[in-house]
């Protein structure tokens, strides 16, 4: 049985936001950042939480991030904020913008808002079901480093490229979807090469282009798009919206997220809508449909059960391997500068 460290909420957050700051993070981005981890557990995407924070800790170790950034927003004109994140962190760049970006919102009945150089965005519902949490829908784009082939290609073109969408609806949690445009996440086949296990077909070529479920080979490879091409033209159309609109780094010239010492400059695109200017109804409809669809047909909602999740981690605590857990109390023991 796997060794494992059981932590409350405080303590995790606790142990993600010393680690950045030795790492090189700034108080300010380390919070987010820890807070952004956390919130990754408690919705039940573990592989984008503590999982992913040694790519943050390493990031700021190696100078892929500047732990110091302070994101630069503008707004050219009254309904769409732009967002320099300056080699920083998108979180952070999306916690100092979240405010006004609900006020303009609610002002303009819709607001766009467009990141570009940043690390990795993490999480991409957690973007989305911020919004909906604060009653508009929400529709989020993201980019990053080159990882999944194109329709008919045999390299990597794209980075994974999710899409995310959430919902407000009345007596319930939001409506939230996030998915990548890969058959699977990068870190999953990640893990499963750590773990020398294979993988399933029809997730990866290997670095011939040939398919393959040889998790390392894969990572040598490119990831396949979920639906072969019809994936392939949604990963193309978030590369539209979060690399071409935002002014980032297209994913064939964003530098590795997990080598070398320059920021990928992802970008993120969001744009957020007040539903009862189009449908003063909205929630409740949607509520009463989400209903109806998950009792009488059986529909999975995506989303709903990240309620369910945050109150069992928040009664059980976050649990680690304690491999993962040692390696993340390394920086906060100091092993990069304060």
């Amino acid at each position: 049985m796997e060794d494992t460290v059981t932590l409350t909420i405080p303590e995790s957050l606790g142990l993600a936001r010393t680690a950045l700051k030795h790492a090189g993070a700034s108080p300010a981005v380390a919070e987010a950042l820890a807070t952004a981890t956390v919130d990754a557990e408690m919705a039940g995407k573990p592989a984008l939480g503590f999982a992913h924070l040694p790519d943050y800790l390493d990031g700021l170790d190696a100078g892929r991030i500047d732990g110091h950034a302070e994101p630069l927003i503008t707004s050219p004109v009254p309904a769409i904020m732009k967002c320099d994140a300056m080699g920083g962190i998108a979180q952070y760049g999306f916690d100092t913008a979240f405010d006004e970006l609900v006020a303009k919102a609610r002002t303009f009945g819709l607001a766009i808002y467009a990141s570009h150089d940043s690390y990795t965005t993490g999480e991409l519902g957690w973007y989305t079901a911020r919004l909906a949490e604060a009653g508009l829908v929400a529709l989020a784009a993201t980019n990053g480093p080159a990882l999944l082939a194109g329709s008919g290609a045999k390299k990597p073109v794209f980075c994974t490229n999710p899409l995310s969408f959430a919902a407000p609806r009345s007596g319930g949690p939001p409506l939230v979807i996030d998915q990548a445009s890969s058959a699977t996440a990068f870190v999953k086949i990640r893990e499963a090469a750590e773990r020398g296990v294979p993988i399933p077909e029809g997730w990866a070529l290997d670095e011939h282009g040939q398919p393959t479920t040889d998790a390392g080979a894969a990572l040598r490879g490119a990831l396949l798009a979920f639906g072969g091409a019809r994936g392939a033209n949604i990963a193309l159309m978030v590369e539209v919206l979060a690399a071409g609109l935002t002014g980032a780094n297209w994913s064939l010239d964003a530098p590795d997220f997990d080598a070398g010492e320059d920021s990928p400059g992802a970008g993120l695109f969001i744009l957020a809508i007040v539903p009862q200017f189009l449908s003063e109804s909205f929630e409740t409809r949607l509520a009463v449909q989400l209903d109806r669809l998950a009792k009488d047909y059986g529909v999975h909602l995506p989303g709903t059960g990240r309620r369910d999740h945050r109150a069992a981690v928040e009664s059980r605590g976050i649990i680690l391997p304690r491999a993962l857990f040692d390696s993340i109390s390394s920086f906060q023991l100091g092993r990069a500068g304060p």
